[in-house]
């Protein structure tokens, strides 16, 4: 009977840990951050761009910087002391002329910057008159 009592007070003991409360320093469960939505792009302000030809941006803003093909693709380069545009020129379907689909603009130090503020600035640029 000895055996048993030890038995049951070990048994017991055992029992009687797995109740400690917690201390404070224990950390909160890690939470992985919740996901960012893709930004949208409003093209506000880009009327004059968005669905243009290569003929209406040279009108616009003077000769590109940056003239660069790829296929079907085209990717028309304007710099000024503001900023730098960049337009994206897609056929709409086969044997078209390539229009803009897509235009990304930057400060001279590569922040971001908002399209149409670059657009208003460009279509200002001495070599567009």
């Amino acid at each position: 009977m000895q055996g048993r009592g030890i038995f049951a007070a070990m048994i017991g003991a055992g029992l009687a840990a797995g109740c400690v409360a917690p201390t404070r320093d224990a950390a909160p469960p890690v939470r992985p951050p919740a996901a960012q939505p893709p930004p949208t792009y409003s093209n506000n302000g880009l009327e004059s761009v968005v669905g243009h030809n290569a003929r209406a941006l040279t009108a616009l803003f003077g000769n590109p910087d940056l003239d660069a093909r790829e296929g079907p693709a085209r990717k028309l380069q304007f710099l000024g002391p503001a900023c730098v545009l960049d337009a994206y020129l897609y056929p709409p379907h086969a044997g078209a002329e390539p229009v803009v689909t897509h235009v990304d603009a930057r400060l001279p130090d590569g922040r971001d910057m908002d399209r149409a503020s670059c657009v208003a600035a460009l279509s200002r640029r001495e070599q567009a008159r």
